[in-house]
């Protein structure tokens, strides 16, 4: 079974809880997480699956489009594994209606996308020039999911900067972009807000920041260490601030939406629940992640072990301030309360101990050191993608429950979790992915009947798609993209069905139902392998032409065009027929 083990025992749970909140106790005992929980969602609960536009839509310069920040990185050598860009990905800015009609396949209430800023708003400086072509795809993209009863759920941001503000002002490093973003957002709520109720300032900010500007991982590719992720959360916070303002000021009332936030966090477990210098990093794990941009914008400033932190191992590096930025006490109640709902993407878990990272010089400094601790995995966990991410569905009850006693029990939408896959060869019939949701969406059923106010969860994601630097090498999607494609078609993976009745039945209605799904899934993903598998055995017949035709083409090419595709269409082959074999014999 993909369950993990309870590394400690109830009380020790109850201990932890009590050490992070000591602001109310919560009953761990019922339903463990060892055990599943057969029910249901409350009604009016809404299921729904998510995208990003640099992510899924292509067509990079295209009808006006201006360059992104992840434009301009991808297309530098080395930067993405394979050097893969997102300049065609799923080709989803030509593919609406057949996207749409995969949304209502899987019966979606709704369905998260995000807006590229430059592709309204091609230097992204209002002032210059609105791109009406771009306001005409999403008037369509939001028009077709309205017909089809989708609520549109919207990101405004998902990484895409347009490329001139990063040239011209150094990107989140810089104040001004505050303005810069709440006019982009004001002509969202302009031109979208009188059929788009939902709206979501950022996405993942603490990627942004620490992947962006510490890191340099992720566009526009920074290693600002110890500042620069500090500096641009600082200016990201302001913004989401003034944004929602903006909205609040000038088009509730007409408009009646709500602005929220998405924002990541993995949960901390402390490793030795008897050591209070584990609970304690384990916190921090979690504020230093989550609670950066949610205190402030919940309670006015940035978590308080963060200023101590960050602002001890400043003195200690002989620097005159803390490398933290600070609010005014006019910013402080400005941002507080800047949230009608919390959107939270969560998908692993660590963890955590005390570890002492001393402080030198400030080039040693950066955020990784300043938390004083050390994340660790539990070998026993499955991994089924991507390196960083391990199976572990308790945490995410876990964290759920700190969001409710941290900030207020806000009203929630889950805004992504899903889980990936890292192989070379096609597979349709994806078991783990099925597990994954199967016990995630459990343990957030857990931790409604705990008091926990979830409103909505969006499995990440729809489709296969570009997953940043590590391009087309990890797939999260329900739906397989095939990209050596030029049409990039969609094939359904088993994890389509299954969620398909999650969605259908509000939840888990007994044991004997939800194995049935499974097994039902399993033997349509058998019958769609073997038509991708036909289908890729024609495009690899179609390139052995080609290459016949050009002796010059080198043997790598062929190699990774004939010989990977026709190993993995005979693999196929056989995994659908072993399946069937198996599924024959159990029954």
């Amino acid at each position: 079974t993909m369950l993990p083990r309870c590394a400690f025992s109830v009380c020790h749970v109850f201990v932890l809880v009590l050490c992070l909140s000591s602001a109310e106790d919560i009953d761990w005992t019922k339903n463990d997480h060892s055990s599943f929980y057969y029910g249901t969602f409350p009604a009016g609960f809404s299921w729904g699956a998510g995208s990003s536009a640099y992510q899924t839509e292509g067509a990079w310069d295209k009808d006006g489009k201006g360059l992104s920040i992840w434009d301009v990185f991808s297309h530098k050598k080395g930067k993405i594994q394979q050097n893969d860009t997102g300049d065609s990905s799923c080709e989803g800015y030509h593919k609406v209606k057949d996207d749409v009609s995969l949304m209502k396949e899987l019966k979606l209430n709704h369905y998260r996308f995000s807006i590229s800023w430059p592709r309204l708003i091609p230097t992204g400086i209002k002032s210059d020039h609105i791109n009406e072509k771009g306001i005409q795809y999403y008037d369509g993209l939001i028009d077709q999911l309205l017909e089809s009863k989708i609520t549109p759920v919207v990101t405004l941001y998902h990484w895409d900067l347009p490329q001139v503000l990063q040239e011209k002002y150094g990107g989140w490093q810089n104040i001004s972009l505050v303005n810069h973003f709440n006019e982009f957002a004001n002509l969202c709520f302009e031109r979208f807000g009188n059929r788009v109720k939902y709206w979501m300032t950022f996405n993942n900010p603490w990627s942004v920041a620490v992947e962006g500007y510490e890191t340099g991982e992720h566009a526009p590719g920074l290693r600002l260490r110890g500042t620069g992720a500090y500096r641009a959360a600082h200016h990201i916070i302001k913004a989401h601030a003034k944004v929602w303002h903006t909205y609040d000021t000038q088009w509730r009332a007409k408009q009646k939406g709500l602005v929220g936030i998405s924002l990541s966090g993995d949960w901390g477990e402390p490793v030795d629940m008897s050591n209070q210098k584990d609970i304690e990093a384990a916190e921090r794990y979690v504020q230093f992640y989550l609670g950066w941009f949610a205190t402030p914008i919940f309670h006015g400033d940035y978590p308080q072990v963060m200023k101590d932190f960050i602002g001890r191992k400043s003195v200690q590096q002989g620097l005159g301030t803390s490398r933290l930025p600070t609010f005014s006490t006019q910013e402080k109640s400005y941002i507080k309360g800047t949230c009608d709902f919390l959107g939270i993407g969560h998908f692993t878990t660590r963890y955590i101990t005390q570890k002492n990272n001393p402080s030198g010089r400030s080039s040693s400094s950066s955020y990784f050191t300043d938390r004083d601790l050390a994340e660790l995995v539990d070998p026993r966990w499955p991994d089924p993608g991507s390196e960083w991410l391990y199976s572990v569905p308790w945490g995410f009850r876990r964290l759920l429950n700190f969001v409710k006693i941290q900030y207020g029990n806000p009203m929630i939408y889950v805004t992504e979790n899903g889980v990936s896959e890292k192989m070379l060869c096609t597979e349709l019939c994806d078991d783990w992915r099925i597990q994954y949701y199967k016990d995630y969406i459990n343990e957030m059923l857990k931790a409604i009947k705990d008091g926990v106010n979830v409103k909505g969860y969006t499995a990440w994601s729809l489709l296969d798609k570009f997953e940043w630097d590590e391009g087309y090498s990890e797939r999260f999607g329900l739906y397989y993209v095939d990209f050596r494609n030029k049409n990039k078609p969609r094939y359904p993976k088993a994890s389509v069905q299954f969620y398909k009745r999650v969605i259908s039945s509000n939840g888990f209605p007994n044991q004997r139902e939800v194995e049935n799904w499974r097994r039902k899934a399993i033997e349509t993903c058998s019958s769609s392998n073997q038509l991708l598998a036909a289908e890729e055995q024609r495009s690899t017949a179609a390139n052995i032409l080609r290459l016949i035709h050009d002796p010059l083409t080198s043997h790598m090419e062929m190699v990774t065009e004939i010989v990977v595709p026709t190993v993995c269409t005979l693999s196929i082959l056989l995994s659908a027929v072993f399946l069937m074999f198996l599924l024959r014999r159990r029954n």
